[in-house]
């Protein structure tokens, strides 16, 4: 059976909290268990994933939180770090991460993206991860041929 791990920064809560119901939604659709961590932040989501990779309980990872532009370069740096460090984790050591963190402007984009019934953004992060954990998993059984 599938398990992923919902890794969360619930920084802001009611955006994290429907990214989390779009994710689960999708993986109770498809049969596949889950977990979820809390972290203080964005940039903290990357680090908690690299240190759950080393428990092998998981098959594939979904980041979800929320980063919306202050007034100060911030923004910027966790938007940028977090993503980055995602994109580490994935083409260093081959895991399967859906991206759900969300980089807006304001509130009302925060929302759209957030919630199930708009964007989905959460579920998209879910559906990508599996996608991607299908992937890995067709590649690692055609080298084993």
């Amino acid at each position: 059976m599938t398990r992923l791990l919902f890794v969360v920064a619930p920084f802001y809560r009611d955006y994290a909290d429907a990214l989390i119901a779009g994710a689960s939604a999708v993986c109770e659709r498809q049969g596949v268990a889950f977990d979820i961590v809390e972290v203080p932040g964005a940039l903290e989501i990357p680090g908690a994933i690299r240190l759950a990779m080393e428990s092998a309980a998981y098959d594939g990872y979904v980041a979800l939180g929320c980063v919306i532009r202050g007034e100060t370069y911030h923004f910027e740096v966790v938007s940028n770090e977090s993503a980055r460090g995602l994109m580490t984790l994935t083409t260093e050591f081959g895991l399967a991460i859906g991206n759900g963190i969300l980089t807006c402007e304001n509130d009302e984009q925060a929302w759209v993206r957030a919630d199930p019934q708009q964007k989905n953004k959460g579920g998209e992060a879910a559906e990508a991860c599996l996608r991607m954990v299908a992937l890995f998993r067709r590649f690692t059984q055609e080298d084993a041929a």
